[in-house]
């Protein structure tokens, strides 16, 4: 029985939601050294230029990803379908508030943005790219909201500690604090 071949079938079959090595472990029946042996051979045969995909470290668990130097023709392909996969600028917001204050309630979220945010939630919720991750102890016992895996998939993270950091400036009078979602330009 060749494990590196059901290995790499293992991959395929979980797609996005990947494994991890406890997983791997467990149904390969195998130790920690073998299971992370066998994922660094999988990872070599991958690397040949001859092949399309490789092996990716994401969200905690490794997964079957398509090599970022083809990545111009899959842009191409997706072109045209693109526009209803994307994000707009209020849902990047959005999101960004949500992964830098997690866990954070909608109430929360219409604060810092100084807009609602219901619709955007929603969209969000639906794209999998949030979750609800609980209660809040305020009045109303309102949902509190947390990034998902699909999140760190979606842009390339391991983990949230790959968040760029926020460099805050100092404003004019000096106390450090400032008002992220207005404009420095005025009309």
């Amino acid at each position: 029985m060749n494990k590196l071949a059901i290995l790499e079938g293992l991959l395929f079959v979980v797609g996005d939601d990947g494994l991890t090595i406890d997983q791997i472990i467990d149904v390969l029946q195998v130790k920690e050294e073998e299971a992370r042996r066998l994922l660094k051979d999988l990872q070599k045969e991958y690397e040949n230029e001859n092949r399309g995909l490789r092996i990716s470290f994401l969200a905690d668990s490794f997964k079957l990803t398509t090599k970022k130097e083809h990545i111009d023709y899959y842009r191409k392909l997706v072109s045209s379908s693109s526009a209803s996969q994307t994000l707009s600028q209020a849902a990047l917001e959005t999101l960004a508030v949500i992964a830098y204050n997690q866990p954070i309630t909608r109430v929360q979220i219409d604060e810092m943005r100084g807009i609602s945010s219901v619709f955007l939630i929603k969209k969000l919720l639906a794209k999998d790219l949030i979750k609800v991750c609980g209660k809040s102890n305020l009045p109303g016992k309102p949902n509190l909201y947390k990034t998902t895996p699909e999140f760190l998939d979606y842009f390339g993270l391991s983990s949230l500690a790959d968040l760029p950091d926020i460099k805050i400036e100092k404003n004019a009078s000096g106390d450090g604090e400032i008002e992220l979602y207005k404009s420095k330009y005025t009309e």
